[in-house]
């Protein structure tokens, strides 16, 4: 069964939600990360994605403290993204104790480097993140998905998948914080196209009926965030995707 796995987005210390990766749409709630973590762990939610939007801006991690105090106060595991850029940072993500850290610009920038840390630190450990600002183009967008790349989706997840790539998260950024549904048609291609992926689908999600939608197509794990935010999303809708998954 599919693994939901919420999204917390930090920047300056406030939990934030923004349409489609713009800056001047975010919204913040009036959440603590930690108390929020906890929520979701009592449910029975197992992981979490939690985004380091400073980090993501400057282009190093700034929010360490959050992550590690996470880890202190649940059991849940970690997985950790927002401008893990050299080797000291991803060291101490898992020394503030990230589970998994998920890395999209350095994977663009220096694809040695990102290819090192598969080996470093295994394939179960690091996901690639590889998200798209036009999911007919599907050319990669980093760096807060201001930047375009030339490289194209299924060329850059090719390149890690030779290096024993396992998990993949995907965003469709134009329909990211807009609550309009996920692409479901770009998800089942990159499906199709690498079948043996654990695919993070991100973006769209709107209820429990979308859940079930990604899950029909066989994906790994849905990362959502704004439809619970608001609102529409409740906790007890995802009690039926919380059979103890791993």
């Amino acid at each position: 069964m599919i693994q939901v796995i919420p999204s917390i987005a930090i920047r300056g210390g406030r939990v934030v939600k923004m349409r489609k990766g713009d800056p001047s749409s975010e919204k913040a709630y009036d959440e603590n990360p930690l108390d929020l973590s906890k929520r979701f762990e009592d449910i029975g939610i197992e992981r979490i994605h939690l985004v380091d939007l400073d980090g993501a801006e400057k282009g190093t991690p700034k929010n360490y403290h959050v992550l590690e105090a996470m880890a202190a106060y649940t059991s849940l595991k970690i997985d950790f993204t927002g401008g893990v850029s050299t080797d000291g940072d991803i060291g101490k993500a898992f020394e503030y104790g990230a589970e998994h850290v998920t890395v999209a610009s350095i994977a663009v920038t220096n694809p040695q480097l990102f290819s090192s840390w598969l080996v470093s630190y295994g394939r179960e450990k690091v996901t690639l993140g590889a998200d798209v600002t036009d999911i007919k183009t599907k050319h990669i967008a980093f760096r807060s998905w201001l930047k375009k790349s030339e490289t194209t989706l299924f060329d850059h997840i090719q390149r890690f998948y030779e290096d024993g790539l396992k998990y993949v998260k995907s965003t469709d950024v134009s329909r990211d914080g807009v609550l309009e549904g996920p692409a479901f048609s770009y998800y089942q291609e990159i499906r199709e196209h690498f079948p043996d992926l654990q695919i993070l689908a991100s973006g769209g999600v709107r209820g429990v009926d979308d859940i079930k939608r990604l899950d029909d197509l066989g994906l790994y794990a849905v990362i959502f965030g704004k439809a619970y935010y608001e609102g529409i999303l409740k906790l007890k809708d995802l009690e039926q995707f919380l059979v103890k998954a791993s």
